[in-house]
């Protein structure tokens, strides 16, 4: 787990996957934990299955602007493999990036996935999880967005109470078994890669 007072994150994939909740979620966890929150507006989620990203500011001291330059980025979360490299520009060179490996085809001439991941693979710090699969150990394949959060959350200073008091914040009027589903599925992004 990382240490440093400010977290600059891109988040991205397609409309319907749940980024609005993941921002949610980060958020609401980091802001228990003493950090200032900026985010960008989300662009893209006019229309399911548009592209939609998100740039996130998490620090303990004054942000100045929510959005994040060029090359500055410790983290991409992709919610999809391709939409994770339309961002890559934004991260840094020791920047982590960490996507879903299932795509979520919105295109008539999406690329293949194998080039792709390798695409993905070749960057020094890059993560590909099989969050479809995780989603379903803990419960629901729609927990895809959770288990991507546990993937980011072991990299920064979020405590899993504060984890958990927003998870609960967010599903509890879904019910205790959505909020249950939802908290194994960031712990299966945890254990994750």
């Amino acid at each position: 787990m990382n240490k440093k007072n400010t977290y600059d994150i891109i988040l991205s994939g397609v409309g319907g996957q749940g980024v609005l909740t993941v921002a949610a979620v980060i958020s609401r966890a980091a802001i228990k934990e003493g950090f200032t929150i900026r985010q960008s507006e989300v662009h893209g989620m006019s229309q399911r299955g548009g592209a939609v990203v998100a740039h996130m500011r998490l620090s303990r001291s004054e942000i100045v602007s929510d959005l994040i330059p060029k090359g500055n980025a410790d983290f991409i979360l992709s919610m999809e493999p391709l939409e994770s490299l339309r961002y890559v520009e934004y991260l840094k060179p020791d920047g982590k990036l960490i996507t879903a490996s299932k795509p979520y085809m919105n295109i008539p001439d999406y690329p293949e996935i194998q080039e792709i991941l390798d695409k993905i693979q070749a960057l020094p710090h890059s993560t590909v999880i099989d969050a479809e699969h995780l989603a379903k150990e803990a419960g629901s394949s729609r927990a895809v967005n959770m288990v991507l959060v546990g993937a980011l959350a072991k990299e920064l200073p979020l405590q899993d109470e504060s984890l958990k008091a927003a998870v609960e914040d967010l599903f509890s009027r879904k019910g205790e078994r959505v909020v249950e589903i939802n908290l194994n599925a960031i712990v299966q992004g945890k254990n994750a890669g």
